[in-house]
């Protein structure tokens, strides 16, 4: 396989953007950038190209991937929102802030029987704009190796998943450059798993 890499500041967004979406409709596995790191991607009703992002990243099994959407009420088809996540994700999203949700029946199919899900809509344009396109949520974990650091920039992604990918988009630098926070809302109170580049303490009311 070789990997394509696409410059978003020189390419045509629009035909980017559509042919990204053409190797996601494909089953392929893509390197795209988002507001907090770079991650690798498939399609959420890829679970092939989802088994081969374990593989390439040499990822524990047991460690789910992130699903990410541009539509809340995507989200909604895969995961149960709780009452007070309103709040949250008017506040929050699109934004820096994974929320841990009860998977739906079909959420559970999807994800080998899990029965919670990591969710975020990130801000991130040009993200964004593949997501609406392919109007399908995509399914994600950062693009580096397991244990090493997660690919700020196309060059890095580069190092990792060059020829083991379809396509990595370079958008430039990330704008937090860090990953996002992880709060867990299957059980109330709800808990902060993760510290990331959104700020703790703007949480708290919420939690």
């Amino acid at each position: 396989m070789k990997t394509k890499v696409l410059n978003a500041e020189k390419e045509n967004k629009k035909k980017l953007i559509s042919e990204v979406v053409g190797i996601l409709q494909q089953k392929g596995i893509v390197v795209l950038p988002t507001d907090t790191v770079y991650g690798v991607m498939t399609s959420i009703f890829n679970q092939e190209g989802q088994k081969t992002i374990y593989k390439l990243k040499n990822r524990n099994d047991r460690k789910p991937l992130i699903l990410l959407s541009h539509n809340v009420d995507l989200i909604k088809q895969f995961v149960v929102f709780p009452k007070k996540i309103e709040e949250i994700i008017k506040d929050f999203w699109p934004g820096q802030l994974t929320l841990i949700l009860s998977t739906t029946e079909i959420g559970k199919i999807l994800t080998g029987g899990r029965d919670n899900l990591g969710v975020r809509i990130p801000n991130c344009k040009i993200l964004l704009d593949i997501m609406k396109l392919h109007n399908l949520p995509l399914m994600s974990t950062s693009a580096n190796i397991s244990g090493k650091e997660s690919a700020k920039d196309a060059k890095s992604a580069l190092k990792y998943f060059n020829n083991k990918v379809n396509m990595i988009v370079d958008d430039g630098k990330c704008k937090f450059s860090f990953e996002s926070t992880v709060i867990d809302m299957v059980k109330f109170p709800y808990v902060v798993i993760r510290k990331g580049c959104l700020d703790c303490n703007k949480l708290l009311k919420y939690i």
